[in-house]
Parts: structure tokens; sequence; C-alpha cells
């Protein structure tokens, strides 16, 4: 018999191969769009995702994606679509034939129409136009477009994969609300390779303005560690004050240290998805394998000066974050044990206490118990000489001679019976 396959083999391979590049002949343009739930973007609604989608497709009358799909590739009018879905953001890229005679007009973003924009199910978090062109025929040329394009001061250009082609940017937002990137192919570059440098910077852009989405929560972080920084030094440098009680410092420590906890769940999810996304967003530079061009800052090494540290100060708040929380569990845990010698020395007392209440208990006992033989000996005393009375009297004993005569064997009786009793109680 055959043998069976995995129920989960195909969906794994599948998955390799679910994301392929583009193919992008020269000249062309890309409109790339970027849109994430402004919370909870993991947790969303994929149907409405997929209902935006559809609406879309239905505008052109393109074919619909099979039910579940992650991606989809297909045609809209001149366009070629591109739609993906991620864990918190979904993308859509529009490929077109040729270019517009005026550079990245803002023009070239309406084959994604408005009105289908406004109703999308999130905001937006980027968009970019990418203008593919062929080399001009001097470096010059290059350079001349490139600072009529783009600002000076923030353009990063680059010869990339063995200078086959140059891709620039300043990774600022013009005034149609886009960002701007320029590629110059090489002749002979084939159609494959062009779709892949276009994809890896939608992915750059993509990657860094969701990683940076983790700087704006570390700075509302950092801003809740100053408030709860103060208080927990202050509590850790009163160990050793005899105020406050320990006991409601511990109880002010453990409030402090379940607040940090609240902060660590509430943080930690942003703060996992940023590190991932730097990482992307490094590597997808790195598969660039960038070449200086006179001195022009590269891709790399705008990243190093503007986005680095950025990515540090989210690494800082995390690191501040997690180290408040040990900070206080071990003030807690010092706390604790201080209570605890505390207690120990109040229960040690309470002892103390107890034994020499039991020794008075004791002695009141014996008295007790003396006061009785004494009393229950009087009155035994009275009843053995009334029942003995006429035997007295008939012997000629009189009454003082028998009630002495009487005393010590009833005591001595009344002692033995309490002894025992005691003895046998004990």
């Amino acid at each position: 018999m055959p043998i069976i396959d995995h129920p989960l083999r195909y969906a794994t391979v599948n998955e390799l191969h679910a994301r392929p590049f583009p193919s992008l002949e020269v000249p062309s343009t890309a409109v790339y769009l970027a849109i994430k739930e402004p919370v909870q973007a993991h947790n969303r609604d994929r149907d409405r995702d997929r209902a935006h989608l559809l609406a879309l497709l239905d505008r052109y009358g393109s074919a619909h994606p099979q039910p579940g799909a992650t991606h989809f590739h297909g045609p809209i009018g001149r366009a070629e679509l591109k739609w993906e879905s991620h864990t918190e953001f979904v993308t859509y890229t529009a490929f077109t034939k040729g270019l517009s005679a005026r550079p990245f007009d803002p023009a070239e973003a309406e084959v994604l129409p408005e009105d289908w924009l406004a109703a999308a199910p999130g905001k937006r978090l980027t968009s970019v136009l990418i203008r593919v062109e062929q080399m001009p025929s001097s470096q010059d040329e290059l350079l001349r477009r490139l600072d009529e394009w783009f600002v000076p001061e923030s353009l990063a250009v680059s010869q990339v994969v063995e200078g086959a082609a140059v891709v620039a940017g300043d990774f600022r937002i013009d005034p149609g609300g886009h960002m701007r990137f320029a590629v110059f192919v090489a002749p002979g570059m084939g159609p494959r390779r062009v779709g892949r440098i276009v994809q890896r910077l939608c992915e750059i852009e993509t990657y860094r303005a969701m990683s940076m989405l983790g700087l704006m929560r570390s700075r509302d972080l950092s801003g809740r560690l100053n408030a709860l920084d103060p208080k927990l030094s202050a509590l850790v440098s009163g160990l050793e004050n005899a105020e406050p009680a320990p006991e409601a410092a511990l109880h002010d420590l453990l409030s402090i240290a379940a607040e940090l906890e609240s902060l660590a769940v509430q943080f930690s999810f942003r703060f996992g998805a940023t590190a991932a996304y730097e990482a992307i967003v490094n590597q997808r530079i790195q598969v660039l394998r960038e070449q200086q061009i006179e001195g022009r800052q590269t891709f790399a090494e705008f990243m190093m000066r503007r986005y680095e540290p950025a990515m540090r100060t989210v690494k800082s708040a995390e690191n501040r974050l997690a180290a408040m929380a040990e900070r206080a569990e071990r003030a807690a845990e010092l706390l604790r044990t201080r209570v605890d010698v505390e207690r120990s020395a109040q229960n040690q007392k309470l002892l103390e206490s107890m034994d020499q209440r039991a020794d008075l208990q004791l002695r009141l006992q014996r008295t007790v118990e003396g006061l009785s033989t004494v009393a229950i000996s009087y009155y035994a005393v009275n009843l053995a000489a009334y029942l003995l009375e006429p035997a007295a009297h008939a012997l000629h004993i009189s009454h003082g001679v028998l009630l002495a005569g009487l005393v010590p064997v009833v005591v001595l009786a009344v002692w033995l019976m309490v002894r025992r009793i005691r003895k046998t109680l004990h």
C-alpha cells in the first residue's frame, strides 16, 4: 500500500511558494499600499480584508482568489494586482507598464480608487510609488534626476546586485501622501530580477514602518516607567528602615510588581514583533548587496543613522521594564523574608507568654487543689462525725476527740483521692 502523506505536507510546501516575486518589465510603475488595524491587528477579522479585496476585483470584473487564500495575483484593468495577507496587515501592489510624463505623479495611485480606499478595514500604514526605468546614459544624469526628485539631505542611493540596478529613495512622504523610490535598471536585466528588487524595497519600507510602531509604544512605556521608578527606588532604599511597616511596604511593592507585570503583558507582543521586523529590514537591505555611488549614503548607512537609534530605544525600554520587574521581585523577596523573621520573633514571644501562663495555671491549679482538699475534708469530717456519733457515745468518746481522730484520716483520704483523679486526667 502507498504511504499516507502527513495532513499538512502540501500546506507546508505550498507556503514556500505562497508569495512569489513579481515579474516587471522596464519601464513600469508600482503602487504599493499597506493597511493595518490600529489596535489588535493580529486578532482582526480577516473576512473583512477579503471582502475589501473582492470589492476591488468586482469593480474591474476580475476573478476571485480561492477561499481562505492569503495571497492573490491577477489583473485589474491595465494593472497587475498582488495582494498579500500578513499577521498584522494586508498589502496591495499594482504594477502598470510604462511611466507617467511627470515623475511620481499622484495620478499613478488612482489605480486604487479613492472611494474604495475610504472603505478599507484599517488605516494606511504606508503607501509607496516606485518608478522603474532604464539606467541613464551617464552617472551625472542619474544624480541630476535624483537631486530633482528627492530631498538631498535624506537621499539614500546605491548600486545593488553587483551593479545590475540603482535604487534610490529619501524615506519622506510627498504632498500626495506617498513615499517614493526609483529603480534604474541596467540593460539586459531580467523582469523577475527587477521584480525581486521592487519587492524588497516594498518590504524594507513596510517592515520599517511596522518596527517603528514599537518606538511609539516604547515612548509611552518609558513615561509609565518614569512614574513607577521613584516609587520602587524609595521602597527598595527604605528596606532597612523601621518605617513604613514591612507589611505595608510589601503591599505597596506587590502593587508595583503587579503593574510592571501588567505592562510586560501589554508590551511583550509589540516588542517581539519589533525585533522580528527589524531583523527583516536588515536582512532585506543585506541581500541588495549595495555599492556606494560617489560618496552618497547607502540604504544601510541611512538605516544606521536614522533607524537603528530608534530600535535601540525600543530595546532599552524593553530591558528597563525587565530590569525593574526583576528589581521589584528581589525587593519583594527581601521584604517577605523580613516579614517572616519578624513574625517568627512574635511567635516566639507568644510561645514564651503561653508557657508563663501555663506555669501560672499549674500553680493556680495546685493552690485550688489544696483548698479543695481542705474544703472537702471539712465537710467529710462533719459527715463522718454525724455517722460515727452513736458509736462514739456508746464508747464514751467525746465529740471533740472524735473530730480530732477523724481529721487526719479524712484529710489523707481526700488528698489521695484528688491526687489519683489528677493522675488519671493527665
